[in-house]
């Protein structure tokens, strides 16, 4: 039990940077194969994707110019140089502009200046009700309804 208290339960500060590198990783890699899938659909070859064993493998291929490396079955008419470098860059866009997007959503909602047993306007008004909200406003929001002085 004692133990159990010292002990940090919390992971090493390098372990989180490092599950994202690899997730982001992950995903442009995931990225690259969706624009060669594009290229192939386009070019007549029907959306074409590596198995599992070749996921990684078969990037630098990719990289190259080749749009059916590590392909298992690779069809007939693939996609030429330049169209799979285009799908690729246009898909590898947008693929960071959502990671972007996804990075600045998680750090405002869980990074440091993240508010924390903050209830917004609608769970407020759902668990306390409009009445007593409107009822304490001076106690709530005192810099937009100040309490009037009652004078006797």
């Amino acid at each position: 039990m004692q133990r159990d208290r010292r002990t940090n339960p919390y992971p090493y500060t390098w372990e989180i940077p490092l599950g994202i590198c690899f997730a982001v990783l992950l995903i442009l890699v995931l990225g690259a194969h969706a624009g060669r899938a594009a290229a192939n659909t386009v070019a007549g070859a029907g959306p074409t994707w590596p198995p599992t064993t070749r996921l990684f493998s078969s990037v630098p291929g990719l990289l190259a110019g080749d749009a059916s490396a590590g392909l298992a079955d690779p069809p007939l008419a693939v996609a030429t140089t330049g169209a799979l470098w285009a799908w690729v860059v246009a898909t590898e866009i947008v693929v960071l502009i959502l990671v972007a997007a996804a990075g600045g959503y998680g750090w405002t909602r869980w990074g440091p200046g993240a508010l924390k047993g903050m209830a917004d306007a609608t769970e407020a008004r759902q668990l306390l009700g409009l009445a007593r909200l409107r009822q304490h406003r001076a106690v709530i929001r005192p810099d937009l309804y100040r309490r009037r002085k009652v004078t006797r």
